[in-house]
């Protein structure tokens, strides 16, 4: 054997392949994990509690990764999940698609069935790298117990480096045995990022900004997860150029900015789609620019079709996958922010702010948020939703946490959801899927135990994460949950209302007094009809050093938009017993 097998050799121990898998998530950082417990991880969750892992039990496994998803875009630490194989696995299908989408970084652990009965259909048997692998980045089966070590880390190196979920698929009788392997450290087999790029196309970017006459930035979730906002806000006030957030991500530029315009995207600021509808140059800083979160809003096509697009993104999948562009830039969103400043500071070094184009961002933003307090002080039967969502937003503390998901009142929040610090808004995204604000808003409290946490969502995606009170409960977890309840799938209805003259069909529900639920579940609870009622029970539940649910009674006709009104069609009928629905008959 020559020295350096020798050496080799020296690095590896014996273990089993549980302890392995439980050491290398030790080096990742990792110190809890959520799912619910089945037999075929027992032997690695029986080594939980002495790694010191805490494991998160759920109510069911779709909350898993939902919960993973927000204790990691609070704290940019990989999320990891795990379930029985099969079920268990299956039942997370929708949250981590969610969070492929979200551009979350996430470690499904994945057992599957035992390699000697693969293909008799046994108990729980199901190909979950088929099902899985075009929700995630990558799918990283185990062929052998030896390789747990390496393969989990290649898990983690993908979902840093592609932002997304990884399914890492491992064979029930894989985590038993004896092998030799070694642990390594993360900085031995992954990068934390991946520099500025290419810096002839970063000369290009920093003439095109500097030339142009009417700057816009688009500030997203990479900004954020690279810490770049920062550097932001100082390209911003050098090229007195306002800045919007992508859909959804209202925490990525500081609100009280002089030069923070809002967002973009379903129910986000007019001052924000003014302002680009203008732009002759766009810098978009770590947003794929998603085709939802530019669509035309309040009328207003204001993504522009003429401007020069300057895009930065980590991974080269979102360059220009939506919008043509003149200048991609392939990178970290920080270490190619702080070089674009760096170039634009060098080059035109004695810029004066432009005092007209401040004063316009204050104007809009000032006509702005007076017409979200004129739309939300419209009376309501029995509160307008609008109302609610103002005084909760004038309530949040400074370093609250809020979960949105996805629907007519938790979308419409995209208007009055404002943030001074980043890593606080944690939205339903592109996805779409009802039900991840409270489990999110739990992984969040885990993320983030000292910061106050609220979910918003309606009383529909409310049905689908109410039993995660429990989990609450169990951890003690004071998460503030904001049940908006108008007793029907609200987004939906006013599809029927616009396009289907006022037929209902599957839009109405009824459910309990959420309140009273909550209180059964060793929760607070609060029914709250009025504005007055929803000041004093948010006050409460924020001092509580439990679980608070307000059961929030909003008006049903006040309606937002529909989500998509360039997708829907007025009705056409053929058939003479569906004549009277065609809408020429209305």
């Amino acid at each position: 054997m020559t020295k350096v097998e020798t050496e080799l050799k020296s690095t590896k121990v014996k273990m089993t392949p549980s302890e392995a898998i439980v050491e290398t998530l030790l080096a990742e950082g990792i110190d809890q994990m959520y799912g619910i417990l089945g037999s075929a991880f027992m032997d690695m969750l029986d080594l939980l509690p002495a790694a010191g892992i805490e494991f998160v039990p759920v109510r069911h496994e779709q909350s898993a990764a939902h919960m993973a998803d927000g204790y990691t875009r609070v704290t940019g630490k990989a999320g990891v999940v795990v379930g029985q194989n099969g079920p268990g696995i299956t039942n997370m299908v929708t949250s981590v698609a969610a969070a492929n989408m979200a551009h979350t970084p996430m470690v499904v652990i994945s057992p599957s069935a035992g390699t000697t009965s693969i293909g008799w259909d046994g108990f729980q048997e199901c190909n979950q790298v088929s099902v899985f692998e075009g929700i995630v980045k990558e799918t990283v089966p185990v062929p052998h117990p030896s390789r747990v070590a390496d393969c989990l880390r290649t898990a983690f190196r993908i979902a840093y480096a592609e932002r997304g979920p990884v399914l890492f698929d491992i064979p029930r009788d894989y985590f038993y045995g004896e092998i030799e392997t070694e642990i390594l450290q993360p900085h031995q087999y992954r990068v934390e990022r991946k520099g500025f790029g290419d810096t002839k196309k970063l000369d290009e970017a920093v003439d095109l900004l500097i030339k142009a006459k009417n700057p816009v930035i688009i500030s997203g979730r990479g900004a954020v997860d690279a810490d770049a906002i920062d550097t932001v806000k100082a390209i911003s006030e050098h090229l007195t150029a306002p800045v919007a957030v992508s859909y959804m991500h209202n925490d990525a530029f500081p609100c009280d900015h002089d030069l923070s315009v809002g967002p973009i995207g379903y129910m986000g600021s007019k001052a924000a789609m003014h302002s680009l509808k203008e732009a002759d140059v766009v810098l978009a800083i770590g947003t794929r620019l998603s085709v939802f979160g530019t669509l035309p809003c309040y009328d207003i096509d204001y993504f522009p079709k003429e401007a020069k697009i300057i895009q930065v993104d980590i991974n080269h999948r979102n360059i220009a996958r939506t919008h043509p562009i003149e200048v991609g830039l392939l990178g970290d969103a920080k270490d190619v922010s702080d070089e674009i400043y760096k170039r634009i500071s060098k080059r035109d070094p004695n810029r004066i702010q432009n005092a007209d184009r401040l004063n316009k961002v204050s104007k809009r933003k000032n006509d702005w948020e007076k017409e979200l307090v004129d739309s939300a002080m419209v009376e309501g039967n029995p509160m307008n939703p609008r109302r609610a969502l103002l005084e909760i937003s004038r309530l949040l503390p400074e370093d609250a946490i809020v979960t949105s998901d996805i629907g007519n009142t938790s979308s419409t929040s995209n208007a009055y959801l404002k943030f001074t610090k980043p890593r606080k808004h944690v939205a339903a995204l592109t996805f779409g899927n009802c039900g991840i604000a409270y489990p999110a808003a739990i992984g969040a409290k885990l993320g983030e135990p000292d910061c106050p946490v609220v979910a918003i969502m309606g009383d529909g995606a409310w049905g689908m994460s109410l039993h995660e009170v429990s989990t609450a409960v169990e951890q003690n977890l004071p998460v503030i949950a904001c049940v908006f309840n108008n007793r029907q799938w609200g987004a939906e209805k006013k599809n029927q209302v616009d396009f289907y003259n006022n037929r209902f069909v599957g839009a109405d529900i009824s459910g309990p007094n959420f309140a009273e639920v909550a209180r059964s579940m060793g929760a607070k609870g609060f029914y709250v009809n009025s504005p007055e009622s929803l000041i004093d029970a948010f006050k409460a539940a924020l001092e509580s050093d439990k679980p608070v649910v307000l059961d929030i009674q909003v008006d049903g006709t006040q309606l937002a938009p529909p989500f998509r009104r360039d997708a829907l069609k007025m009705p056409t009928r053929y058939l003479d017993k569906y004549q009277h629905l065609d809408y020429k008959n209305w």
